[in-house]
């Protein structure tokens, strides 16, 4: 892996490491070495998409602050076990003196050129570098071997380097036979580990390490970076082929460079091309899988199937279009929510329709559609016949998408006309030029026209449950009233604490919640409103603000007494007798005149009003 920013001074690098790669020996002249193999990064500054990492070892190997043990983590294929080698060469780095150069001699992160043991280290035969799988030594004997052999010095090199590759396949014996040498080390030993589970990892060797999370490599560095590599290895490739390459990888640098050798063998020397790849690997076509997107949102089942056919007989499989398709959908609300985050390596194609998108449907439609995908791929995995269970999917997808969101359902109920039938708009009607960023792809997915037409009283209020009485309630005080003679305190309690009202009809209450109340209050309510009405209520949440709750007005209320009773002279004249004294209630009868209608005559006069004073808390109750 080479970086973009110095080709020619890694290419140096890699001939002098590898030379059998690009020099052929007489021995070895049909010796193919893979991409991967060939392009391992041999310095720090050749590894691409962990700059992070790359920041801290290079401070620490400059202040001389080298830890003991390092813990390398990540996904398959992001450079732990190039790391660990490459880690390796620079704690051992030595350089003799040549040309009036001096001797290097000391643990560095700058290697511009080969040292001693430099060129052994990356092909990993150096005597003094142990590299041990732990997936195929995973006993107490095998690291009772190690702490042994780490009492002696190295043979040749400064430092002695045990590198342990997926170190969570260690047993719990081996793990606590390697505690105490991990924790005290002898000064000549280094510890590196490799693990794509660190869960798996006991914390006790976990705290003892200095631990780094490799990152998945960003699309457009690996797009760049395969770029890189075709123009040494000459071979002609567009940018889509290589973005796709770079997502069906998924941030895996040895995973793209082994499809990319996979391409070039599929394409026998000739350009490499998007419908190439598609085949090889077994895709769904992207502007397909589009199609396929705008004909389920539209409704339009049998669009739908005959795409997904169409892609099958082409040999996409089933699973990959549903998983392609959900990718297609967490793109279009990514763009919704997010339009200035976009994918490098998205198409310009996607980058247009998905932009048609976000901007015509809501983000109801797109969550849902979302779960449904995401539910359906596990169904397709699990089932005999991958196409019937993806055609169902999709079916329930179509459907779905017709379907109005809750919001959408009142709203439509509110806007019925009162009298006539109607039914809802039909909306996403399917394009007669066909599908494409211009497609007539309305605001979002439609409710369907033909319903059947409500009558006019149907249309004015809900109909009524069968064979139980009809309780009319034309206010909300009458419903409070009704909870009341019910003896429901919790319902009672609740409309008047966490009820803000945007609407009440007959047969419809609309509300908001106040911070506090339960989003079970709605369903609750319907279901105790049927049974004391015998009729059936629509009610819903809103996401308008509504009125004050009763316990808010009242509230409200009674701080407007508490403000007029404290702008009165008098009451400012005693607040002033008895500093930190304050006004909490306002007491009176409703046959009582208003407060100070008939002010008294002075100060003192008030200790024949109705008002009284907490000489130990210093509050005044009025």
């Amino acid at each position: 892996m080479i970086d973009d920013s110095a080709p020619n001074q890694s290419e140096s690098a890699a001939e002098g490491l590898f030379p059998d790669a690009l020099q052929p020996q007489s021995g070895a002249q049909n010796v193919y070495r893979v991409l991967a193999r060939k392009y391992r990064p041999s310095r720090f500054e050749d590894l691409i998409g962990q700059e992070p990492m790359v920041r801290t070892l290079s401070n620490a190997f400059d202040l001389g602050r080298i830890h003991q043990a390092y813990m390398l983590t990540g996904v398959r294929g992001v450079g732990k076990t190039t790391t660990a080698r490459i880690l390796a060469r620079a704690f051992n780095y030595q350089l003799p003196a040549r040309d009036g150069r001096p001797a290097i001699d000391r643990p560095t992160i700058h290697m511009d050129e080969l040292g001693v043991h430099c060129q052994a280290i990356m092909e990993s035969r150096h005597i003094d570098v142990i590299e041990m799988d732990a997936a195929s030594h995973t006993s107490i004997d095998d690291v009772r071997e190690i702490v042994e052999s780490a009492r002696y010095k190295p043979v040749m090199a400064r430092t002695k380097v045990y590198i342990i590759d997926e170190v969570h396949m260690l047993s719990k014996s081996a793990f606590n036979g390697l505690l105490k040498t991990l924790e005290e080390p002898p000064e000549h030993v280094k510890f590196l580990f490799a693990t794509t589970e660190i869960e798996k990892v006991p914390v006790t060797v976990r705290s003892r390490c200095l631990r780094f999370d490799l990152r998945r490599v960003e699309s457009e560095a690996l797009v760049r970076h395969l770029a890189n590599i075709c123009d040494k290895e000459k071979v002609e490739i567009d940018h889509d082929s290589l973005a796709l390459i770079a997502r069906a990888s998924e941030g895996s640098v040895r995973d793209s460079l082994s499809l990319l050798d996979q391409a070039i063998a599929h394409g026998a020397g000739a350009p490499i091309g998007v419908e190439n790849l598609r085949l090889m690997l077994g895709l769904a076509d992207r502007a397909r899988v589009i199609d396929l997107f705008e004909a389920l949102m539209r409704g339009d089942v049998a669009a739908a199937l005959a795409n997904l056919k169409d892609q099958y007989d082409a040999g996409a499989d089933p699973g990959q279009v549903l998983i392609d398709l959900a990718a297609f959908v967490h793109f279009v609300t990514k763009t919704k929510v997010a339009p200035g985050v976009m994918d490098p390596s998205a198409t310009q194609v996607e980058r247009e329709r998905g932009g048609f998108f976000a901007q015509n449907l809501s983000m109801a439609v797109l969550s849902r559609a979302w779960q449904i995908l995401l539910k359906g791929v596990e169904e397709v995995k699990d089932s005999p016949r991958p196409l019937p269970a993806a055609d169902m999917v999709l079916v329930r997808l179509a459907y779905a998408a017709d379907l109005p969101t809750p919001e959408e359902a009142l709203k439509n109920f509110n806007a019925a006309p009162s009298g006539g039938s109607s039914s809802g708009p039909s909306r996403g009607a399917p394009s007669p030029s066909g599908p494409g960023p211009g497609a007539a792809l309305r605001a979002a997915p439609r409710l369907a026209a033909a319903q059947a037409a409500p009558s006019p009283s149907q249309a004015s209020a809900p109909a009524p449950a069968t064979g139980a009485p009809v309780l009319a309630i034309k206010s909300f005080a009458e419903l409070l009233a009704l909870a009341a003679e019910k003896r429901d305190i919790q319902i009672k309690a609740a409309l008047e604490r966490d009820v803000r009202l945007v609407r009440f009809e007959p047969g419809v209450l609309e509300f908001s919640l106040a911070p506090g109340g339960s989003p079970g209050l709605a369903a609750n309510l319907t279901r105790k409103l049927q049974d004391w009405t015998g009729q059936r209520w629509m009610v819903a949440l809103s996401s308008a603000p509504g009125a004050p709750s009763l316990l808010e007005q009242a509230a409200a209320r009674e701080d407007e007494k508490r403000i007029g009773v404290q702008a009165h002279p008098l009451v400012r004249a005693a607040l002033d007798l008895f500093p930190g004294a304050v006004v909490v209630a306002v007491r009176g009868s409703e046959a009582e005149p208003e407060p100070f209608a008939v002010a008294p005559a002075s100060v003192e006069d008030l200790a024949h009003e109705d008002l009284a004073y907490n000489d130990e808390s210093e509050e005044e109750d009025f």
